[in-house]
């Protein structure tokens, strides 16, 4: 099944505003045409990471175009889920600066409860329209309900990541692999697509979804279910302005 998959698109990536990662924004979009990536997410971590930009870094994003070396690129950050509550660490005019919203659980800045106010708080934030993507929710990060999500994610039209970098052996998730082999049998059962997520923090890493490629062997998912290879699907699915 991999050996046909091409990825055309990559999401969730880090540039050096967001304080620990290492290459710049062209840097990025230049090795993401290298590697025949057509569309880019650009996903500066949101303000409750300690060393990440500031706002007026979002703000100025104005200035950047949206396409470079031939690849389309969505400019946006990766924001906090702070609480079981579900809020976030972004008001109304940060969300509205953005044109790609990822939301994810991070321990540095989450103040969680029992599994299911974790599940409540989580759903709460799919079921918010701007948001476009819930980053690595079965890392092992907060005890959560997959099925849940999935309900609620296929219902919102708010995609669940496959995340490849919290996967790799040095970040010492133990629990990550079976709970996204558990979220990819979930999505399967459901009939609710996926996206691969690189969380590349340098241009090296860009697309590189080797750590998820043997999951989605193990769990025989389906091609069709995983839009990295399908921009224009992508792209319909949540909701953006159509790719050119």
């Amino acid at each position: 099944m991999m050996e046909k998959f091409t990825p055309l698109a990559d999401l969730h990536t880090h540039t050096i505003v967001s304080g620990h990662a290492y290459s710049s924004l062209q840097e990025m979009a230049q090795a993401a045409a290298e590697k025949g990536i057509r569309l880019l997410g650009v996903t500066e971590h949101g303000p409750a990471i300690p060393g990440t930009c500031g706002r007026l870094y979002f703000k100025n994003m104005i200035v950047i175009p949206r396409e470079m070396y031939g690849v389309r690129l969505l400019l946006g950050a990766e924001l906090n889920i702070l609480n079981h509550h579900g809020d976030l660490d972004a008001d109304d005019k940060l969300m509205e600066m953005l044109d790609l919203r990822i939301a994810g659980i991070h321990s540095v800045c989450w103040n969680g409860g029992t599994k299911l106010q974790n599940t409540e708080g989580v759903t709460r934030v799919i079921g918010d329209p701007r948001i476009h993507i819930i980053s690595h929710p079965a890392d092992g990060s907060a005890e959560l309900d997959f099925e849940s999500l999935v309900i609620a994610a296929k219902n919102n039209h708010t995609l669940l990541e496959i995340n490849s970098h919290s996967l790799h052996p040095a970040r010492h998730k133990t629990i990550a692999r079976s709970n996204n082999i558990a979220l990819l049998e979930l999505c399967k059962k459901h009939d609710m697509p996926v996206i691969l997520g690189s969380d590349a923090h340098i241009s090296f890493q860009i697309a590189d979804y080797s750590n998820v490629f043997p999951l989605l062997v193990e769990t025989k998912f389906p091609n069709e279910l995983i839009l990295n290879d399908k921009p224009e699907e992508l792209i319909g699915f949540l909701g953006l302005p159509e790719y050119n």
